[in-house]
């Protein structure tokens, strides 16, 4: 895998890219929300034959949010709650220990780029929204990012070409010097239309996903693909 010249920054979506997806974890939802073992049964991107809803998500016929209205809501109701907000269910399940499922190959990666001097930035659609404000105390390397910029505030979605543009002026950089990582093609295919050098992330590949940022961003290669 060739390596790229070194990044100025890194921009990271969050969900997916920073930690295991909840399609990943419906067993520790389960036990969590007390369901009986194969409750949950939507498997997105691991499975998407038997996932109508996020085919539709991809096809663009309703929204990623449409998507996590529909699952919040109906886990929910899984359990006598009427969740309406989409931080409930991750809050419901992940509030106690967001840490514990924040992707190991993601926090080498960002001190790999910190040792290089590559600033971090985060771009996301619904960071707040989705996980609820009092997340990022709870996470401690996002401490290290010196940029975060969140549609819940700004109303500006990717792929907006706007959305990106926010980010490069908060780091006073070309686009050509950031690499912009997103598990949304949607997402990657607005970044590469402003001239961002893109890495399209594979929930179900972290680690090679991993091995190509590092590529891309032009960072020492570490540790084995998965």
């Amino acid at each position: 895998m060739t390596t790229a010249p070194l990044a100025r920054a890194l921009i990271f979506d969050f969900g997916g890219v920073i930690s295991r997806t909840l399609f990943e974890t419906h067993a520790q939802t389960e036990a969590t929300l007390g369901l009986p073992a194969g409750s949950l049964t939507w498997r997105g991107p691991f499975d998407p034959g038997t996932d109508p809803l996020w085919q539709d998500m991809q096809a663009d016929r309703i929204s990623e949010r449409d998507y996590w209205y529909a699952r919040t809501s109906e886990t929910g109701e899984m359990v006598g709650q009427d969740w309406t907000e989409l931080s409930d269910l991750v809050k419901a399940v992940r509030g106690d220990a967001p840490a514990e499922v924040i992707r190991p190959e993601f926090l080498a990666t960002i001190d790999a780029a910190r040792a290089e001097g590559v600033r971090l930035a985060v771009l996301s659609n619904e960071l707040d929204l989705f996980y609820g404000a009092d997340f990022r105390t709870k996470l401690p390397f996002l401490a290290q990012f010196e940029v975060i910029v969140d549609a819940t505030y700004t109303g500006i979605l990717k792929p907006d070409p706007r959305a990106y543009q926010i980010v490069l002026d908060k780091l006073d950089l070309a686009a050509g010097d950031c690499v912009f990582v997103d598990d949304q093609d949607r997402n990657i295919r607005g970044a590469d239309a402003v001239g961002l050098r893109t890495v399209a992330f594979d929930v179900t590949r972290p680690g090679d996903s991993y091995a190509r940022v590092r590529a891309a961003a032009g960072l020492a290669m570490t540790g084995a693909p998965s």
